[in-house]
């Protein structure tokens, strides 16, 4: 669990690194996630890094049990008006330590995934542990997609890393970084030649 949270501060700072001379108008950029741009995706995380258990039980509930209108009220009371004030939100809540009552593995997950959201979009890399990443993938193959992971869209196929030794399941082939992977079964775009494989367009469409 240690390794994990040592992972999820790092991505962290460096996402709050990427972003700290982001000018203005960029914030707007529309994000990977549908209907988020760059901003309302970091509002998420700030969210994210501040929930508890029972803060996330009790939201919940208040939601009637809406992940999205549970999501979207989140994103609402930590959006700052100024961008920056809402990267300085997230800088005071980075090495926080604390999660809604999901699988540890999600926090990499969110990590990953959110990381990307922002920074394809902006034209921004960054090289991330692979090991990682291969886990945060193994966590989205065993979970449905109506809990946010990708197991349905990856049914029928055999996803194969090219940077770790990741090989899950059997049928038409999809080779990829173990990153370019997690984005797919997480429901992201991903670039032209990133993936490849008979099953491309199963896994994509």
């Amino acid at each position: 669990m240690n390794a994990i949270w040592d992972v999820v501060h790092t991505e962290r700072a460096a996402l709050i690194s990427d972003l700290a001379q982001l000018p203005a108008e960029r914030w707007a950029t529309p994000s990977l996630c549908p209907g988020w741009d760059v901003h309302d995706v970091l509002a998420h995380l700030v969210d994210d890094a501040k929930t508890t258990w029972p803060g996330f039980m009790l939201r919940l509930a208040a939601a009637r049990f809406d992940f999205d209108r549970y999501n979207g009220d989140g994103l609402a009371r930590e959006r700052r008006a100024d961008p920056r004030a809402t990267l300085a939100a997230f800088e005071a809540v980075s090495r926080r330590t604390t999660s809604a009552p999901a699988p540890k593995a999600t926090r990499l997950v969110e990590a990953f995934v959110h990381g990307e959201d922002i920074r394809r979009p902006l034209g921004l890399g960054r090289a991330y542990p692979a090991e990682h990443v291969a886990a945060a993938l193994r966590h989205q193959l065993a979970t449905g997609v109506g809990m946010g992971g990708g197991k349905e869209r990856a049914a029928g196929l055999r996803l194969i890393a090219t940077d770790t030794s990741l090989d899950h399941g059997e049928g038409q082939e999809v080779r990829g970084t173990a990153l370019a992977l997690l984005l797919a079964v997480s429901g992201r775009p991903v670039a032209a030649d990133e993936l490849t494989g008979p099953g491309l367009t199963a896994l994509t469409r």
